[in-house]
């Protein structure tokens, strides 16, 4: 026996293909709602993995600038960078000229 939609009525066609059509649009709904959670989800984690990336940077830099002042600060100078500021620092001594900043003794800073 087969199934003929001529004796169906055509208000009954049209309820079926609205419900059809409204199943569909659903479904499209739906996918594309998974879609924008899944892109959401992913920028999220691409947003993690980069701010924790220049976080550890950024810590990285400071642990090792640190580290690095720390030891400056334990290495003693030669005694041909001491400064002697009886002498070094007369009137009539001109120092070491620097093209930007004039003439004036060189200095050699400890703890800056």
């Amino acid at each position: 026996m087969q199934f003929d939609l001529s004796a169906v009525e055509t208000g009954t066609l049209v309820v079926i293909g609205t419900l059809v059509f409204a199943v569909m649009i659903g479904a499209f709904m739906m996918a594309s709602a998974f879609a924008a959670m899944v892109l959401v989800g992913a920028g999220r984690l691409a947003w993690y993995l980069v701010a924790g990336a220049v976080v550890g940077l950024v810590h990285g830099i400071n642990n090792g600038w640190d580290r690095l002042v720390h030891h400056a600060s334990t290495v003693e100078l030669p005694a041909d960078f001491q400064v002697d500021f009886g002498t070094d620092f007369r009137a009539d001594h001109s120092g070491q000229a620097s093209p930007s900043t004039g003439t004036y003794p060189r200095v050699v800073l400890r703890d800056s």
